[in-house]
C-alpha cells in the first residue's frame, strides 16, 4: 500500500507522517516512511527546485514507492509537489493507494515557515517556491482532505490512521 501525503511546504507533511509512523510502527513493522526532503538529501540535493526538477523528484519518490510496495511494504510518502498528472500516475500504478491532502492556506504556512523558505522568497533571496513562483496544484481527487487549522499532528495522524484500515488495525492491537 502507498499512502501519499501532500501539501504546501510547512503544511505538516513530515510531522504528520512521523506521527503516523510513531503510532503504528510497533504493530506494523512493514511500514516505511519516505520523506521527500530525505530523498533529496540522499541524492546530495543536487537536483535543484525548479518545476522540472520537482517533477523529477516526484518521479523518484514514485519509483521508490513502487519498489517498496511491490515487496509488501506499506509506504508513507511525504511529498510537496502535486501536479495532477503525477497524482493520476499514482492512482493508475499503485494497486492500493490512499491520497491525503493537508490543506492549509499560503498565509498560514508563510507564518509557520519552519525552513525559512517563505521569508527568503519574499525577501528576494530564493525562487522556485511552490505556491509563490511555482503553481501549487491542490489535489483534485484526494481520498482525504484535512484542514490544517489548530489540530495537533497526533490528532491529524489519528484521523488518517482511522481512514486507512491497515493502519487502523495496527493501532487497535
Amino acid at each position: 500500500m502507498v499512502i501519499w501525503i501532500t501539501g504546501l511546504s510547512g503544511s505538516g507533511k513530515t510531522t504528520v507522517s512521523q506521527a503516523i509512523k510513531n503510532l503504528v510502527k510497533h504493530n506494523l513493522p512493514q511500514l516505511v516512511l519516505v520523506d521527500g526532503d530525505e530523498v533529496r538529501e540522499l541524492f546530495n540535493d543536487n537536483l535543484g527546485h525548479t518545476e522540472e526538477a520537482r517533477v523529477i523528484q516526484i518521479k523518484r519518490l514514485q519509483r521508490l514507492a513502487k519498489v517498496l510496495s511491490s515487496q509488501n511494504l506499506i509506504v508513507i510518502i511525504a511529498a510537496l509537489y502535486s501536479h495532477p498528472d503525477l497524482l493520476a500516475w499514482n492512482r493508475t500504478n499503485f494497486q492500493n493507494y490512499w491520497e491525503v491532502y493537508l490543506d492549509v492556506d499560503l498565509e498560514t504556512v508563510r507564518h509557520r515557515d519552519p525552513k525559512g523558505l517563505y521569508k527568503k522568497a519574499y525577501a528576494g533571496e530564493l525562487n522556485n517556491v511552490v505556491g509563490l513562483d511555482i503553481p501549487w496544484n491542490p489535489p483534485r481527487h484526494a481520498d482525504q482532505v484535512i484542514k490544517m487549522d489548530a489540530e495537533t499532528p497526533k490528532t491529524i495522524a489519528l484521523a488518517i490512521i482511522k481512514s486507512v484500515s491497515i493502519l487502523n488495525d495496527a493501532l487497535i492491537k
